[in-house]
């Protein structure tokens, strides 16, 4: 099972480095928005750069990038700091360090992206945060070598994988407050740009 770690700190720190800068610039951010204000404040994240289809602040394409460290609450940060802590290690293995980072940021960033433009064509405001779309693209890299290199994930992850997949995909449909289009649009991104990395960025 590639989902359990067996690791202490002081070895998850060195095998992971760039997971550890996610949880941390997460984390330094939460504490930020809470200092300033409250992390549940709209006007608090619109100044640290949520993602809105509020003009003038829809055009601050910078804010496609910075609403993935932030999080409205406690919970919010919670959840989505032990799905990176849990399930984006052994990607980060696979692929090395910076193809890794590549694959998470540019997950989160076209999921931004897509759910900007959705959100765009509605009249109501809205306000977007958080790390789940990039997370979604974590679980789209798994879902393609779940499908097409199968001898790299075993019968018991490929299960795990998959449960988590249903049951994001019915909380992300059901629930009012989930971006679901970040969900979706990281999940793609993931898929597509796992696959395009193995192809054009070889590891030595």
């Amino acid at each position: 099972m590639i989902f359990i770690r067996y690791e202490n700190w002081k070895s998850y720190l060195r095998y992971y480095p760039v997971t550890c800068l996610i949880l941390a610039a997460n984390i330094v951010m939460f504490f930020i928005t809470v200092f300033s204000g409250g992390s549940t404040d709209s006007y608090v994240q619109l100044r640290f750069g949520a993602l809105t289809n509020v003009e003038p602040f829809a055009s601050e394409y910078w804010r496609l990038f910075s609403s993935m460290f932030l999080h409205l609450g406690f919970t919010h940060l919670i959840s989505n700091s032990f799905a990176i802590l849990v399930f984006a290690p052994p990607l980060e293995r696979l692929l090395g360090h910076w193809r890794y980072a590549l694959l998470y940021l540019g997950s989160g960033v076209i999921a931004n992206v897509i759910s900007l433009e959705v959100y765009r064509q509605t009249l109501e405001p809205h306000l977007s945060v958080g790390a789940s779309g990039a997370i979604y693209g974590v679980y789209g890299a798994f879902l393609y070598i779940a499908l097409f290199q199968r001898n790299m994930m075993d019968e018991s992850s490929r299960k795990t994988l998959y449960s988590i997949l249903m049951i994001g995909i019915v909380f992300s449909v059901m629930v009012a407050q989930i971006n679901w289009m970040a969900h979706f649009g990281g999940l793609v991104a993931g898929f597509f740009l796992y696959g395009l990395i193995i192809r054009l960025l070889k590891r030595r």
